[in-house]
């Protein structure tokens, strides 16, 4: 999370309050999903959070540094629980393994640890695992029970490729992607393309997300530069492919209310190593976002893009933190020093 740069009153608070806080944040998120997707959710965080810390753990003992104190500040966790709630219900454990290991072995701990990553950690690990493992990854499941007949399955990976996608069902965001050129907008939704409450489940689970999201802009431990960047962006640039053809591109709200939108606004985007640091900075990295995700799901082969989008733009961090930080009169660069502490 993009932690407030602004003089405040006070003492900062520590990395470890803030994650803890973003951790608690995500409980209503987590919570309504489960309520539609049924207890793969749960475990999902619970493996990841547990691969997390185990991975953390052996790579600073490896590295011969302290193991308690780094652990104590619960950004394995918060990497873990972000994967976790990131993945189709009840991935299989060794997925979510390859995963975390991607995310906190190679992502964080290789570059140096919490503070130096240049990339967001649980990004590169979703980001790993949609590219090399497209079937586990597109098994979003319709509403179902808590406790599914298959979801201890699932979780071992004992489950054929055929039964898998017996489970599966697309998302609103696949779904409308892959309707065909030839259907419009209307055709496509008054044929019930999606199981009865797939859509309103969803939507329930946005607003969730956006409730926690909420929390962590009324503790000020994030701030709000980067969440309403990226989503106005995604909205006035949807709105415009939407008023340019209605027929084969989707409203603002339904981009904005399906996928891991508001989830990616709150919690991904707005990660304090990889975003940007200074106010007009994380305005750009916002917006930057939000204009590759509605690109992306228009005009690519990805149907939600916010992982891809973060991504990219965590590349172009180091030179947004340089042209947004204002120089004293004469110096013509900013210094390094100058960009870490801008507000």
């Amino acid at each position: 999370m993009s932690m407030m740069h602004a003089p405040q009153l006070g003492k900062a608070p520590s990395t470890a309050h803030v994650m803890r806080w973003v951790i608690a944040a995500t409980l209503p998120g987590l919570a309504v999903m489960t309520l539609y997707f049924g207890l793969g959710i749960l475990s999902n965080v619970l493996i990841a959070a547990l691969w997390a810390v185990a991975a953390e753990a052996l790579v600073l003992r490896l590295r011969h540094r302290p193991i308690w104190p780094t652990l104590n500040d619960s950004s394995a966790l918060l990497t873990g629980v972000l994967l976790g709630a990131s993945l189709p219900p009840a991935s299989p454990w060794w997925l979510i393994g390859v995963g975390v290991i991607a995310a906190v072995v190679v992502a964080k701990q290789l570059y140096g640890g919490l503070g130096h990553n240049p990339f967001n950690p649980a990004m590169v690990g979703y980001a790993l695992l949609l590219v090399s493992f497209p079937i586990h990854m597109t098994l979003w499941a319709p509403p179902q029970s808590l406790w599914p007949d298959s979801l201890w399955p699932q979780i071992m990976g004992t489950l054929t490729t055929s039964a898998l996608d017996g489970l599966s069902g697309a998302t609103p965001l696949d779904a409308f992607k892959h309707k065909g050129e030839a259907v419009m907008a209307s055709e496509f939704w008054a044929s019930s393309p999606l199981p009865e409450g797939t859509l309103s489940a969803w939507r329930n689970i946005a607003l969730a997300w956006l409730a926690g999201g909420m929390v962590l802009i009324v503790k000020r431990l994030i701030s709000w530069h980067i969440p309403v960047a990226m989503l106005g962006s995604i909205m006035l640039l949807s709105a415009l492919f939407y008023a340019s053809d209605t027929s084969h591109f989707a409203s603002p709200l339904f981009h904005l209310l399906t996928g891991a939108t508001l989830f990616g606004a709150f919690f991904i985007a707005t990660d304090p190593v990889s975003a940007a640091t200074s106010r007009q900075g994380k305005l750009l990295y916002g917006a930057g976002i939000g204009v590759l995700v509605i690109l992306i799901r228009n005009l690519g082969g990805y149907p939600d893009a916010v992982a891809f989008a973060v991504l990219l733009m965590n590349l172009c961090v180091p030179l947004l933190d340089i042209v947004s930080v204002p120089r004293p009169v004469g110096q013509t660069t900013a210094r390094a020093d100058e960009r870490k502490s801008a507000p």
